[in-house]
């Protein structure tokens, strides 16, 4: 029960959160590139429909029996979740919970104090849980990373819970 991590406070809903499974995640993100790289507004509907129409168009065009590339490809992914460091957006978690209109600050706690954010940045911040493939298990279990990375070498790590206030 110690890799739970709970939002409370003013919310209408309190979350719990597992960072175990969120290797199967498909929100997942690649932490060793996602700061060095260009971020662009996407539409995760707009994401899946065209991942969906291409998969479909694959069967299709080659069938349900999966070419060698497709297998190698899959591997590669297996291969890539083993050994990679990755993180999760906190925004919806956040908006499962539901703060409360009059709700403006958000605040981690961790075992090495309390770092207080304007409720509205917290939507951009990044929960790191695995660190080349294993979870973070001594100063975890998982690490707040800011959306520009300026924290990056130095993240804040031993996160117990959230609050909203």
């Amino acid at each position: 029960m110690e890799n739970i991590i709970i939002i409370s406070g003013k919310v209408k809903y309190t979350i719990t959160l597992d960072p175990s499974v969120w290797i199967f995640d498909d929100r997942r993100i690649d932490l060793t590139t996602y700061f060095s790289t260009e971020k662009k507004n996407t539409d995760s509907l707009e994401d899946y429909t065209k991942a969906v129409s291409k998969h479909w168009d694959r069967e299709i065009m080659e069938g349900a029996i999966y070419p060698p590339t497709l297998k190698t490809e899959k591997k590669f992914e297996k291969e890539k979740v083993l050994t990679g460091s990755f993180g999760i957006p906190l925004k919806p978690f956040l908006l499962n919970s539901e703060p409360a209109g009059d709700a403006h600050t958000f605040v981690i706690h961790s075992r090495d104090g309390e770092y207080e954010f304007p409720l509205n940045e917290a939507f951009d911040l990044i929960m790191g849980f695995s660190n080349k493939g294993k979870p973070l298990s001594s100063d975890g279990p998982i690490h707040i990373y800011l959306a520009d990375g300026s924290n990056q070498g130095n993240p804040i790590k031993n996160v117990i819970s959230f609050s909203i206030k």
